[in-house]
């Protein structure tokens, strides 16, 4: 029965990494069963998870309007009931009949079309127009179980060996580290700059394509996520441009990860999507392949369970259409709430609307208290000794550089672990707080860091910051040298 071992198995699922689910994490699920099992058997009470960008499991609670759209959708004989009324608002009642009259037979439990229900593209798709001001097209969507899967779409389609690359912003999301050696492509770096807030060089890029290529690699397309996880930096209108132009002439995929749209804190940043940047330089469907992705796990919603989300293809011929369409139909179709809660977040409601008021302020109250807490973790960070931590701009997480002595690298080496995730497992079991550590998402030789999500509920921040202040002085005293 020996005949499967783990020198027997496929050596691309070997190479695949996933630091955001990784070994600190599995500690961190053993402490908390042991916590349940012998409470007080710790320093502290409970462990808190910011490892993850995982909203609803710290608390923040789901917006009502979509949450009553997908109730009466998932079990439309509600509608027929005479106190639904009561129950329920107004527009919300409208919306499920609308989304409803759009399936056929209400049957919400059935497959639909392998790109999505049509008229929930077709509300996307306006939603798309809204944002940009540039026409969207429903039959660009494709339909997934949040993000993640379009983009092992997009990989499976460009990778076609080891020699194809992928251009990768570093520090990067692991998902794009762990889909290409997945699929068999090479990775290629592109560094963002710390020193100037994560910033993203042309130059940069042009060094690593000529690297890249005369190393005898294809570069297939270029990854950007705006706004930037782990980094949390917000684009500006101008370094986009030059980004578009970049892949214009290289002919290269731009890649536009942009599920933390909604997420952008500060007054002096703004978001905007590649399609509109694209569309207003003039640029059109002969000019440029462009994928964007958009995801209902993240923003002000945070539905990441209900694993919704799209992507919007342009620039791309109907023949290699059709083969992402056939990929796509291989997976069926991706699930109905996650394509509901898509086109609700699209198309959320609108001045007029029974729930505009409701809506406003609970997305308000969630973006504005993010912000805050970003601000106090920030600042938290940045007083402790021998730590640096940019500002988050957008998205929802930290990436603080930690210089860490000599004596605690020395450690980590003996401990044959990275020092960021020596650093990391020592806070975890001091303080029960979990972060990923910065070698997870690669970093610059020679720098440590760590991501650590701004997602704790708002009252509990002082007592992260108070914990993790505390931990830090001990080992730097510890380690000094």
């Amino acid at each position: 029965m020996d005949s499967i071992t783990i020198d027997t198995i496929n050596p691309k699922v070997l190479k695949c990494e996933y630091a955001v689910r990784g070994e600190i994490v599995t500690i961190a699920q053993k402490l908390q069963q042991d916590l349940k099992d012998n409470p007080g058997s710790h320093p502290f009470d409970e462990i808190l998870y910011c490892n993850i960008g995982n909203p609803q499991s710290l608390a923040q609670q789901p917006i009502t309007f979509f949450r009553e759209v997908l109730a009466l959708c998932d079990h439309p004989s509600i509608l027929d009931k005479s106190e639904t009324q009561g129950l329920f608002s107004v527009d919300a009642i409208e919306r499920a009949f609308q989304i409803l009259d759009q399936i056929p037979g209400r049957a919400t439990g059935a497959y639909s079309h392998s790109q999505g229900i049509k008229g929930l593209r077709d509300a996307i798709a306006s939603g798309i127009e809204a944002r940009d001001g540039f026409p969207a097209d429903p039959n660009d969507l494709f339909l997934t179980d949040g993000a993640s899967p379009a983009v092992h779409m997009m990989m499976q389609l460009l990778i076609r060996s080891e020699n194809d690359g992928i251009l990768c912003p570093i520090p990067q999301y692991p998902l794009y580290s762990a889909s290409i050696a997945l699929h068999g492509g090479t990775l290629v770096p592109y560094y963002l700059d710390e020193q100037t807030g994560w910033g993203l060089e042309i130059s940069e890029l042009e060094h690593q394509l000529n690297t890249a290529k005369s190393n005898g690699i294809d570069v297939r397309a270029l990854v950007v996520i705006n706004p930037g996880n782990p980094t949390g930096q917000v684009l500006g209108e101008a370094n986009q441009r030059e980004i578009v132009e970049f892949c214009k002439k290289e002919g290269l995929v731009l890649l536009a990860d942009e599920v933390y749209q909604e997420n952008v804190y500060v007054p002096d940043k703004k978001f905007h999507s590649f399609k509109k940047i694209t569309r207003s330089m003039g640029y059109g469907e002969k000019d440029i392949s462009l994928v964007s992705f958009q995801s209902v796990s993240k923003g002000f919603y945070g539905e990441c369970g209900k694993r919704g989300g799209y992507m919007e293809i342009t620039g791309f011929s109907p023949e290699v259409r059709e083969q992402i369409y056939k990929l796509a139909s291989v997976n069926l179709c991706s699930n109905i709430s996650g394509q509901i809660l898509a086109s609700l977040v699209m198309s959320p409601p609108k001045v007029g609307d029974e729930s505009y008021e409701s809506f406003s302020a609970e997305k308000e109250a969630v973006l504005s208290s993010l912000a805050r807490r970003a601000q106090a973790l920030q600042d938290a960070l940045n007083s402790l000794e021998g730590v640096t931590c940019n500002r988050a701009e957008g998205a929802m997480y930290l990436f603080p550089r930690i210089n860490l002595p000599d004596k605690a690298i020395k450690a980590a080496e003996e401990a044959k672990t990275a020092p960021d995730a020596f650093y990391a497992k020592l806070l975890l079991n001091a303080t029960g707080i979990v972060v990923v550590p910065g070698s997870g998402f690669r970093q610059v030789p020679g720098t440590w860091h760590f991501r650590c999500t701004i997602l704790p509920q708002e009252e509990k921040i002082p007592a992260i910051v108070s914990r993790l202040t505390e931990f830090h002085k001990k080992f730097m005293d510890e380690f000094r040298g």
